[in-house]
């Protein structure tokens, strides 16, 4: 599936803070589907269907939630980010095949804000878990999540599948050397350390979070996800709407940053004014 590339205007003042709304917007309609083959790929190798009680962690604006409903699945996302979660909602109540009428995503889909408010209302466990958020971008990127996945297995039953995800090799993802801009600019502003300074991808990352949460591996895989924007501006906000840059921004300014990321994606300009940057994106397949 080929992300669909999509304008927006520019901000008025690029010197003035983004407020979070318009970030989880930028998030939900320009960057979130980059990884939407990676949600397909996952779904269709585990055959996700009506049978399917999934729970996903750090489910954002939904989108992976949308496609798994749209097999037939149960879905419940959990998201600490309020105004990605609101999107979330509108997404899902508006989803083909919803039934009409109050109350309708909820019987779509269950959207909480905290793992312990995603125990199963029925008493029925889940049988898949995913945390489909990629690791192995920036140092310390994995610490929280084997405590969620420690978390949220006792939600699932004996044995239930859990999928995690990460950045491929960096020689293999092209927006890689644009994600070191927020490390070299946080370096030069010399700000204190805050463990988030970009690194690349290790073989074993998510290998090392299974183990620490008590998974056991059954399988991984590989998926292209290439991230394709309109315009440059398109490009700049869908990334700094990951949270990837938000050090460097407390260190510098928006405004560098913006120039700088910019910058940096020139080599993947085309000419028709477009940006195209090919990634690949590994998954892990484990069993609880």
């Amino acid at each position: 599936m080929t992300p669909t590339l999509v304008r927006h205007h520019r901000y008025a003042d690029s010197s003035a803070p983004v407020d979070a709304g318009t970030r989880a917007r930028d998030w939900a309609e320009i960057q979130e589907r980059m990884l939407a083959p990676l949600y397909e790929a996952v779904y269709e190798r585990l055959e996700v269907g009506g049978g399917t009680r999934m729970l996903s962690l750090g489910c954002g604006s939904g989108l992976a939630l949308l496609i798994a409903a749209s097999r037939g699945a149960r879905v419940t996302g959990v998201d600490t980010d309020h105004e990605r979660l609101a999107l979330a909602r509108e997404r899902l109540a508006a989803g083909p095949g919803q039934d009409a009428g109050p109350g309708r995503t909820e019987r779509r889909a269950r959207l909480v804000d905290s793992i312990p408010a995603a125990a199963p209302e029925d008493g029925a466990p889940y049988n898949l878990l995913t945390a489909f958020q990629p690791i192995g971008c920036t140092a310390g990127d994995s610490e929280g999540l084997a405590p969620a996945l420690a978390s949220a297995v006792p939600l699932a039953v004996r044995g239930a599948t859990v999928v995690l995800a990460g950045w491929g090799p960096p020689e293999r993802c092209a927006t890689a050397p644009v994600l070191r801009v927020a490390a070299r600019l946080t370096e030069s502003a010399r700000a204190p350390r805050s463990g988030s300074g970009w690194r690349p991808a290790l073989r074993d990352d998510l290998e090392e979070v299974a183990a620490r949460a008590g998974l056991k591996p059954d399988g991984s895989g590989r998926v292209s996800c290439p991230f394709g924007y309109a315009d440059v501006d398109s490009a700049v906000r869908g990334l700094l709407s990951t949270g990837l840059f938000d050090t460097a921004i407390r260190a510098t300014d928006r405004t560098q940053v913006e120039k700088e990321v910019a910058e940096a994606l020139h080599p993947h300009l085309r000419p028709d004014g477009t940006v195209w940057m090919p990634n690949v994106f590994r998954y892990l397949v484990c069993v609880s």
